[in-house]
């Protein structure tokens, strides 16, 4: 009645890259897929996904990313357009641009935050005359 189809091994893990406790990097790292650190990064972030810093996970630089969960240590800037959860072992240090945020008790957040509102379409013109749009986001600050 039910078909099974069988998956290899890389099929059942999905689509999430992992940096893992003991490994540091200096650079920049760009992700469409989720992703889970637990080393360190010390440059810039940019995932259309998940970021997930672990525990032990300790970022230096500029995020960019759709949704988060920090466990660990950042400091720097952070734009999360959707949701940014803070778990109580994190400490944050810098300034947080997010659409919706959840912290736990126990969390070190020293930080400014910006609340984007909403996305709104604006038309720019260039040097030809033409209509170029372009979405901008729309912060408020709390």
């Amino acid at each position: 009645m039910f078909d099974k189809v069988k998956k290899n091994g890389t099929e059942l893990l999905g689509k999430t890259n992992r940096i893992v406790e003991g490994t540091s990097i200096v650079g920049d790292i760009v992700s469409k897929d989720d992703f889970r650190l637990d080393g360190e990064l010390i440059g810039n972030f940019t995932s259309q996904g998940k970021l997930v810093i672990g525990a032990s996970g300790i970022v230096k630089g500029e995020i960019v990313c759709n949704n988060a969960d920090i466990e660990g240590v950042f400091q720097g800037k952070i734009k999360v357009l959707e949701v940014l959860n803070i778990k109580a072992t994190a400490q944050i240090h810098g300034e947080v641009a997010i659409g919706k945020l959840s912290i736990e008790p126990g969390a070190n957040f020293t930080a400014t935050c910006t609340m984007l509102t909403h996305t709104k379409e604006v038309t720019l013109k260039d040097g030809k005359g033409t209509e170029q749009k372009q979405k901008e986001q729309v912060a408020s600050s709390y």
